[in-house]
C-alpha cells in the first residue's frame, strides 16, 4: 500500500515540476540564465552578484548541474538534423525535469541510506515526498535546492565513512572533500549543516591519516578548478598561470565579506534573528513543526539541521528557501502521534496543509511569467515590455527576441509613475482596421489582473493612452499585492484570489 501511495507522490512531484510557477527570480537569475547565456546565443541579464567588482557567485557549481545537461540537449538537437538555436522554452522544461529527476533519485535515496529502521524509513520517505517543500521548490532550479541534495549526501558519505570498520574509505573521502567544496562554492552557508556531523570523522582521521590525506588533496584539487572557472569566467582577458595566483577570483570569500556587512544585508532586508525559528520553519513544515517539537526522533540529521538553522539565524536577512536544506533532515527525525484519533488529526491537517500550498506555491505563485515570455517571444511587433507588479521577468526565455525587445522592470514602481514611463514609449494609434502584428514596433504593459490602480484607465477609452488586452493567463497569483492596512483583510483576498491571472495590453497614444 505505501509503495502506491509513493509511487503516486512521485507522479504529484512530477506534476508540479511541469507547471511554470516561479517561486523568485533567484531560480533563474542565480543559476540557468547564466549557463544559458554561456552555451546559447541567448541574450541574457547578469545581475548585481556576477557583475559587481567582487562578484559574490560561482559559476562552479553551475555548469554540472545546468551546463551540463544544456550541452547534452544541444548536441541532441543538432544531431537530430535540427537547424538554429534550442528553443529556451524547451532548456527550460528540460531543466525542471532534470530537478525533478534529482530530487527523486537522489535526495529519496540519501533519506532511504541515513534512516536505519526500516518502520521508521517507510514514514520519513513518505513524509518528503508528501512535502508541498519537495514538490514545489525542490524542482525548481534554486542553489538552495542544490545545497538540499549535497548536505543529505554529505550526511550519507560520512555515514558510509565512519561505518566501514575494514578499508580507509579513500574514495568515499575524495568525493565528501569534492561535495564540501561544492557545497561551499555553491552557498557560503553550507558547511553550517555539517559542523556537528563533521566531528564524527575526527576519530576515523586519527585511526587512518591517509583517509584525511586523500580528503585535503580531493578538496585543494576541486578548490583550484573552482577558482580557475571562476576567475576564467570574470576575466575578459586570457587567464595564464601568473594571471591566476595573483589575482584569482574566489567567490565564496568575497561572498562571506558581503554578507559579514550587515550594511549590505539591509539593502535586501533585515529580519530577526528568530525568524527562522518562529515563522520560516511553520510556513516549511506545517504540522510537522509540532512533531518537531513533541516528537522528535534525536539523530544526527536533526542536530544537523538545527546547527545549519541556529548559523543561518545569525544573519539577519532570513529567508524561507535558506532552510530547504533543514526540510528533508526534519521530516526524517520525527515521530508520528501514536494515539490512533490524534494521528487521523495530524494526518488530514497534513494533506491539507501540503495541498494548498502545494497549488499555492506551485501552481499560481507568480505562474503566468513564463507563458507571458513565451507569448511575448511570438509577438512580430513587440519593441518594449513594461512588467509592473510582478517578479523580475527571465529574459532568456525570449528566444533571441531580447535583441529587439527592450524589458523594463518596474516591480513595484507607484502607479502614476509607471503611466510616465508608459507614455514614455507608447506607439501612436492606429488607424481602424490595422492588423497590430503588421507593425514593426509596439509597447506591452504585463501586470496583474488583481492591480485595481489599472481599472479606470483601462475603462476610459477617450484618455491618452488606450489599452488593448491581448494576452491573459489565468493560473497567477500576485501575493506582493496584499494591500490588507489600505483594502482590509476579505477585501484583499477577494481582489487578489478573485482577479488572479496576469494580462498583456497593448499600448498605444494620440500622437
Amino acid at each position: 500500500m505505501w509503495r502506491r501511495a509513493y509511487l503516486f507522490l512521485v507522479l504529484v512531484r512530477l506534476y508540479f515540476a511541469l507547471t511554470p510557477s516561479y517561486l523568485h527570480p533567484d531560480e533563474n537569475f542565480q543559476g540557468p540564465e547564466v549557463i544559458a547565456g554561456q552555451i546559447f546565443s541567448y541574450p541574457v541579464k547578469l545581475t548585481w552578484e556576477f557583475t559587481s567588482e567582487n562578484p559574490i557567485r560561482s559559476v562552479f557549481p553551475l555548469w554540472p548541474v545546468y551546463g551540463l545537461p544544456m550541452l547534452l540537449l544541444r548536441w541532441l538537437w543538432v544531431g537530430n538534423g535540427n537547424d538554429g538555436e534550442i528553443p529556451p522554452i524547451a532548456v527550460f522544461w528540460t531543466l525542471r525535469v532534470l530537478m525533478f529527476a534529482l530530487s527523486f533519485v537522489l535526495e529519496d535515496w540519501a533519506i532511504h541510506e541515513l534512516v536505519q529502521s526500516s518502520r521508521h524509513r517507510k514514514v520519513a520517505v513518505m513524509l518528503v515526498a508528501s512535502s508541498y517543500v519537495t514538490w514545489t521548490y525542490q524542482t525548481h532550479t534554486f542553489s538552495n535546492s542544490i545545497e538540499t541534495l549535497a548536505v543529505a549526501w554529505s550526511l550519507v558519505l560520512i555515514q558510509r565513512i565512519v561505518e566501514d570498520k575494514q578499508s580507509s574509505s579513500l574514495f568515499a573521502s575524495s568525493i565528501l572533500a569534492f561535495v564540501v567544496v561544492s557545497g561551499i562554492f555553491n552557498r557560503i552557508t553550507f558547511p553550517a549543516f555539517l559542523l556537528i556531523p563533521g566531528l564524527r570523522l575526527l576519530p576515523h582521521f586519527l585511526k587512518k591519516p591517509f583517509s584525511l590525506l586523500f580528503m585535503i588533496l580531493s578538496a585543494l584539487a576541486t578548490c583550484f578548478i573552482a577558482i580557475y572557472l571562476d576567475t576564467k569566467f570574470y576575466t575578459e582577458s586570457r587567464v595564464t598561470w601568473s594571471y591566476l595566483f595573483a589575482h584569482p577570483t574566489i567567490t565564496p570569500l568575497n561572498n562571506l565579506t558581503y554578507n559579514l556587512n550587515s550594511s549590505n544585508l539591509a539593502l535586501h532586508g533585515l529580519h530577526a534573528r528568530y525568524q527562522h525559528i518562529l515563522f520560516n520553519l511553520p510556513q516549511l513544515l506545517g504540522p510537522a513543526a509540532l512533531l518537531l517539537f513533541f516528537r522528535p526522533h534525536l539523530s544526527l540529521r536533526l542536530y544537523s539541521a538545527i546547527s545549519g538553522v541556529l548559523v543561518l539565524s545569525i544573519f539577519q536577512h532570513q529567508e524561507a528557501r535558506f532552510l530547504l536544506p533543514t526540510i528533508p533532515l526534519i521530516l526524517s527525525s520525527v515521530q508520528l502521534p501514536k494515539n490512533h484519533t490524534q494521528l487521523r488529526i495530524w494526518t488530514g491537517v497534513w494533506i491539507a496543509f501540503n495541498l494548498f500550498f502545494g497549488l499555492l506555491m506551485g501552481v499560481y505563485h507568480q505562474g503566468g511569467i513564463v507563458p507571458t515570455q513565451v507569448f511575448l517571444s511570438k509577438q512580430p511587433d513587440a519593441t518594449n515590455a513594461l512588467w509592473w507588479k510582478t517578479y523580475s521577468p527571465p529574459i532568456w526565455l525570449l528566444d533571441g527576441k531580447n535583441e529587439v525587445l527592450q524589458t523594463h522592470d518596474l516591480m513595484g514602481m507607484k502607479g502614476d509613475s509607471m503611466l510616465a514611463e508608459l507614455s514614455k514609449l507608447a506607439t501612436c494609434h492606429l488607424p481602424p482596421d490595422t492588423d497590430y502584428h503588421d507593425e514593426k514596433t509596439g509597447t506591452y504593459l504585463i501586470a496583474p489582473l488583481s492591480a485595481s490602480f489599472l481599472d479606470t484607465h483601462l475603462q476610459n477609452h477617450e484618455g491618452p493612452l488606450k489599452f488593448e488586452e491581448v494576452w491573459r493567463y489565468r493560473k497567477h497569483l500576485n501575493l506582493d499585492d496584499l494591500d490588507f492596512g489600505d483594502d482590509g483583510f476579505v477585501p484583499t483576498i477577494q481582489r487578489v484570489v478573485g482577479r488572479r491571472g496576469l494580462a498583456a495590453w497593448r499600448v498605444t497614444k494620440k500622437c
